[in-house]
């Protein structure tokens, strides 16, 4: 079983698309460990999955003048969340929903809270997964100067259990930034590719976006947004994906890989 798929772009691409969130996929192996029902399953899995991250970032491929790079993780982030950090440093470690999750959305029990399989799934998957993206990365600086990193994910209309920060707005559109890896020109790139929606904000529900931790702070060549797309842009009250409203989506997305291409040379 695959953990994660890289899928080339244009040599002279220096942006990466990263599909984090977006699989529903669990090993057998892992959910036998894993103590709620099928039902209590298959209702997290509805709450936490980007669903359909992966078709939208699909069409912005397509529709991007230089096709951009994807690195998308196969597995659901209920086995590891490649996002989270694996340490002390993550605050939601607080309710659970750390690079290891033990508790579901609402504060479940979701498998043991014990060091030893929490070192095997990160050994097994996280690590992996992270040195993927930083080989990935370094790959891209070293042929074309930078890396750009666009992270996809979608959020709820309603707020998670789980969340700490439920009192912002939650617009169509959240864009995701990081005080030393995103400049201004990609945050008014990613505002002006997606300027059709309703609206937009920063930071808000969520902040931040993703960077290889051995290219965090120090790398400036690196470069990295978040867009986090709230899921009835493109989704039906059912869940269910609007094909065109994922591909006008991925059109915006695949404007803004078009400027982040072009950006800061």
């Amino acid at each position: 079983m695959n953990a994660r798929t890289v899928i080339a772009g244009d040599p002279s691409s220096p942006v990466i698309l990263h599909v984090p969130h977006a699989s529903r996929t669990i090993p057998a192996a892992i959910r036998s460990s894993l103590t709620v029902t099928d039902d209590q399953l298959a209702a997290e899995l509805d709450e936490i999955t980007d669903a359909h991250t992966d078709i939208i970032a699909q069409h912005a491929a397509r529709s991007a003048g230089v096709p951009p790079w994807t690195l998308r993780n196969d597995l659901s982030r209920l086995v590891i969340d490649p996002e989270r950090f694996p340490d002390d440093r993550e605050e939601l470690n607080t309710v659970g929903r750390g690079a290891v999750y033990t508790r579901t959305c609402n504060g479940e029990v979701l498998r043991s809270d014990d060091t030893g399989t929490r070192t095997a799934l990160l050994d097994t998957y996280f690590h992996p997964y992270a040195a993927a993206m930083s080989d990935l990365v370094a790959d891209r600086i070293a042929v074309t100067g930078r890396a750009v990193i666009i992270d996809v994910h979608s959020y709820p209309t309603l707020p998670s259990g789980y969340e700490l920060h439920t009192d912002g707005p939650r617009p169509a559109l959240c864009v995701g930034t990081d005080p030393h890896h995103t400049p201004q020109w990609l945050i008014e790139a990613a505002h002006a590719a997606f300027s059709s929606l309703a609206d937009a904000g920063i930071n808000t529900p969520f902040g931040g976006t993703y960077v290889p931790l051995d290219h965090y702070v120090t790398d400036r060549r690196v470069y990295s947004v978040m867009i986090e797309l709230r899921r009835d842009q493109y989704l039906t009250e059912n869940g269910e994906l609007v094909d065109i409203a994922a591909e006008n989506l991925g059109a915006m997305l695949g404007r803004l890989v078009d400027a982040a291409d072009r950006g800061n040379r």
